[in-house]
């Protein structure tokens, strides 16, 4: 992790030179010089740091050693962070001296207590702030010096061009020998790739196939490939068989000679070696193994696969292991994929009894063995390390000490079971080992959501912005990382875009980086905050996780361990109350504060004082009514999650203040009515989940106000009463927010023609991709909708006038949703974008609704007829209706009678749910004429009649709850 700390801290110096010595320090003392040779010193470590890293899980000396660069890192780190405060803080308070027209906010004065040693609020002047922080840096390099000269008694290696390299752990060889013995379970897995081996059907299978089998370290990849390799079936069927371990680096001249084989030629010239791995295998049906691949450059699998294609092999394939998804990826091979996933209990602990009992009795350990290989969590590696260990314990007392030890306290298992972690570790760059090794203050089982996840990283600057443009992009490689690398598991799609929004991690990769982080991750159960391994964590603990506190203060007993150095404190399954300021006041490192669903009722003034804090959760407080006004001045604030806080009724009136807020999410805080004034200042605000707005108050945030934000992603704007105007819509000019999501709710307007003009006013920018309208009772339609060329998925719901619209020509729309439209009783072919019933024969080609995948219709009571196209055919005519569409839902539509006959000849059309439509229940019940007449159009139509549903609605925000499950993985929202 050092290495990754390391980067981040060169990256803020080099910002430092530059950009905070405007701010004035440099009045006082060497700075810039001081920080210059800071730096020079540190790159100069950084160097070493590789090979310091691996040797520090067994030279307990260098682990001092990285333990004092760390800290005086984060030292460093915060050191910056109160310079970069000072001058961010000197912004704010000159706009509002000299009257900046986007400062608006009222100039109540935002009160710290007189504890703060960070900021010169009273009497403290600005020169001796400054003077502490040079004093501290001055101090800081001295210590550093230290660190340097002490490095050269490790002899490290060098990363530099022309110095010999830190040596790479011992990656393990493998052969294609296996013994059947000791194998258990995989028969499904082993099916599938028999198949695949020996399938000639389809085209691509006449070819040649790659088949990569992918996944974590000690899951059983290579056992697999070598039981398929061995099948007596696969033997007859390839004319060639070959295995080739890998590994890294990935040697063309090596494999290729391997290939050959006896016709290797003593040559290491490339085109040679080629020719001849192409010569012995030319026109013969061979089988490939290569086993544990790691690189993913498309160069050097270029050369090997040109030679190996041209060799006309027909019916060969290529079966390759790796732990990298982006191998399957830059093989062009993820069709074929195999995830392999973990074993069940039952064969690990197969794999367990045969390790450790050999011919002695299983039964008199047998209950125990079974707790003992629940650790295991179905990695096979972990079974069978765990079993070879247990071989010679024959007392009671030996096993159970065994199964009450952390894993990585047994040495064994530390050596055996990580060691393939920790090639996957040393594979990945500094920034990404610092985000995985975050994880570590999480619950084992947790489900990450890719939003949260990334803020985090940025909280602790692991994942940072440059020039004022954050760098999104860059979290979300790291996390699609991870992923590739199999670091996590089990996850969850976004159903609409594909991307991963959600995942776990496995309980020994988890169990893998709390080792990691040993002495500065620590997760305290209540009741377990005693133990002796937390108390000698000190003031190395970094960040600290509770986990089922019951309903009462925070624990006091946290001050134990020596919190001034705390960078996390989170809070999971929890019901704190309230929180002592004194215990906040000694968290003055602290960058994020997860306090999210306890029973909080307020924060004390004192967090004001951490001036750190970039990160704040309180999300699913049910009884938070207020937040302090001192956290109007925590200028490094970047996120702020409230989602779900029912009773907080305002936000505090400086707001305005909080000039690096990016994220502000305050999605179904039901009683909040309004925003303060000041957020139309916060140009760097990029997430504004709900934007409330209405009434008359001249200092509450007005739709206008959006105009100066540089929102992105997804929003929702209420409209409460009939005070917005046409003119103040206009003015938040969203045609200029990159926003990928917008709901409009029109929530207690009465004037329908107002209303009309509202909706064409706010007009999106055209690449608007999820769009949402909610309790618009006009009789018209936005007159922008069909320029929205990008438009995927729309939601109209609670309607009380409007008939339906023409939307058969918005070319991307992939998902139509219509809920509670009153006004609707027919749905007409203007619907589809046709003009009347004659529009068919137009011989010009058409195609309506040509994305379409799902449609559905929930409620719509008074809907009787939904018109067809008269005499239309897709054989005669040149008008395609829903060719794609695969979902139809009409949901408690009661008075529908019949569906158009265009439905039942879309060729994808395989799911119809009709549950509360009676007429339609009775019209298309299987074994009647209409039935018989659909299934003869379209055998694959099923249709579900009874399926089980329930609408949350609270306080008429069902639009809202729709709009949270939805994105929760991409706007950050919290687990509860």
């Amino acid at each position: 992790m050092a290495d990754g700390l390391i980067s981040m801290l060169l990256d803020r110096l080099a910002s430092a030179t530059y950009e905070y010595i405007g701010g004035g320090v440099k009045l006082v003392l060497n700075v810039k010089e001081d920080v210059e040779k800071f730096t020079g010193t540190l790159e100069v470590i950084q160097a070493v740091l590789e090979d310091a890293e691996q040797r520090q899980v067994t030279e307990a000396s260098v682990k001092i050693w990285l333990d004092k660069l760390k800290d005086i890192s984060y030292q460093m780190v915060d050191v910056l962070d109160e310079w970069n405060t000072d001058i961010l803080k000197q912004q704010v308070e000159k706009q509002e001296r000299e009257g900046d027209p986007n400062a608006l906010v009222t100039k109540k004065k935002v009160r710290f207590s007189s504890l703060s040693r960070c900021f010169c609020f009273g009497k403290v002047s600005r020169v001796i702030l400054r003077r502490d922080i040079a004093l501290k840096i001055k101090d800081l390099n001295d210590n550093l010096t230290e660190i340097y000269e002490e490095r050269k008694k490790y002899h490290f290696l060098r990363k530099e061009l022309g110095i010999q390299q830190p040596q790479q752990p011992q990656r393990p060889q493998t052969a294609s020998y296996v013994n059947m013995s000791e194998i258990f379970g995989r028969q499904k897995e082993q099916n599938i790739l028999i198949r695949k081996l020996l399938g000639d059907g389809s085209e691509e299978e006449k070819g040649l196939l790659l088949i990569p089998i992918v996944g974590m370290g000690g899951m059983g990849k290579t056992t697999l490939t070598q039981l398929a390799y061995n099948d007596d079936r696969v033997k007859s069927h390839f004319e060639i068989r070959k295995w080739v371990c890998v590994s890294d680096p990935f040697d063309v001249i090596k494999i290729a000679k391997a290939i050959s084989g006896d016709y290797a030629p003593s040559s290491n010239e490339l085109d040679e070696v080629l020719q001849c791995m192409s010569r012995s295998i030319q026109g013969k049906r061979f089988l490939l193994v290569l086993d544990d691949v790691w690189t993913d450059n498309p160069k050097k699998w270029e050369q090997l696969k040109v030679p190996l294609i041209q060799s006309d092999a027909k019916g060969s394939r290529i079966l390759v292991t790796t732990r990298k998804h982006e191998v399957a990826k830059m093989m062009g091979a993820t069709r074929n994929i195999i995830n392999l996933g973990g074993l069940s209990d039952e064969y690990c602990l197969s794999i367990f009894n045969h390790m450790a009992f050999l011919d002695r009795d299983v039964q008199e350990f047998g209950d125990i063995s079974k707790e003992i290989v629940k650790k295991c969590k179905g990695l096979p590696l972990a079974a069978k390390t765990l079993g070879s260990l247990m071989q010679n314990k024959t007392k009671m007392g030996e096993w159970k000490e065994v199964l009450n030890s952390k894993i990585w306290d047994l040495e064994t298992v530390e050596q055996e079971v990580f060691q393939p972690l920790f090639l996957s570790y040393y594979d990945l760059s500094p920034t990404i080992k610092c985000c995985l090794l975050y994880c570590a203050t999480f619950p084992k089982d947790y489900k990450f959501e890719r939003g949260v996840l990334i803020k985090l990283w940025m909280a602790q600057d692991y994942v940072i912005s440059k020039r004022n443009k954050e760098k999104g992009t860059s979290g979300d490689a790291v996390f699609d990382n991870l992923v590739a690398q199999s670091f996590f598991q089990d996850f969850e799609k976004d159903l609409n875009i594909g991307t991963i929004k959600g995942c776990k991690m496995h309980d020994i990769v988890h169990d893998f980086v709390q080792f990691l982080t040993k002495n500065e991750c620590l997760i305290i159960d209540h009741g377990e905050e005693t133990t002796s391994e937390s108390k000698v964590l000190g003031d190395k603990l970094r960040h600290l996780t509770l986990r089922y506190v019951p309903e009462g203060p925070l624990p006091l007993f946290i001050s134990s361990y020596n919190c001034k150095n705390l960078r996390t404190l989170a809070t999971f399954d929890s019901k704190i109350t309230t929180i002592d300021p004194n215990l906040i006041l000694q968290l003055k490192c602290l960058r994020t504060l997860n306090l999210s669903g306890n029973s909080i009722k307020e924060l004390p003034e004192e967090i004001g004082e951490l001036i750190h804090l970039r990160h704040i959760d309180l999300s699913y407080n049910d009884d938070l009514e207020k937040l302090p006004d001192t956290i109007c001045g925590l200028y490094n604030l970047s996120t702020l999650s409230l989602v779900q806080c029912f009773k907080l009724e305002k936000l505090p009136e400086n707001m305005g203040n909080l000039i690096n807020l990016r994220h502000l999410y305050v999605v179904m805080c039901i009683v909040l009515k309004s925003l303060p004034k000041g957020i139309g200042r916060l140009t760097s605000l990029q997430t504004l989940d709900v934007c409330p707005c209405g009434g008359d108050n001249d200092e509450a945030f007005q739709i206008g106000d959006l105009r100066m934000l540089n929102l992105e992603g997804s929003l929702v704007i209420r409209l409460v009463g009939d005070a917005a105007n046409k003119s103040e819509v206009e003015k938040a000019q969203l045609w200029d927010k990159k926003l990928f999501h917008l709901t409009v709710s029109f929530e207690g307007r009465t004037n329908s023609s107002r209303n009309v003009e509202i909706l064409n006013a706010l007009r999106p920018h055209p690449y608007l991709e999820s769009l949402g309208i909610w309790y618009h009772n006009g009789t018209t339609w936005p007159n922008w909708m069909q320029s929205l060329h990008n438009l995927r998925f729309l939601t109209v719901g609670n309607g009380t006038q409007c008939e339906l619209w023409p939307l058969g020509k918005l070319e991307c729309l992939e998902r139509l949703t219509l809920y509670k439209m009153k006004g609707v009783r027919k749905v007409g072919v203007e619907f589809l974008g046709l003009e009347d019933q004659t529009s068919f024969r137009i011989r010009s080609p058409q195609i309506l609704f040509p994305k379409l995948k799902k449609l559905e219709f929930h409620f719509l009571m008074n809907w009787e007829v939904w018109e067809g196209v008269e005499e239309w055919t897709k054989e005669d005519s040149e008008i395609t209706i829903m060719p794609r569409l695969s979902e139809l839902e009409i949901r408690n539509c009661p008075l529908l009678k019949a569906l158009p006959d265009f439905l039942f000849k879309t060729p994808l059309l395989q799911t119809l749910r009709i549950p509360g439509s009676e007429r339609l229940l009775e019209r298309y019940q299987e074994g009647n004429g209409e039935w018989a007449k659909i299934s003869a159009t379209n055998p694959n139509i099923r249709i579900i009649s009874n399926l089980l549903f329930t609408y949350i609605c609270i306080n008429s925000n069902y639009h809202h709850i729709c709009f949270l499950q939805n994105l929760q993985g991409n706007l950050g929202m919290v687990n509860r």
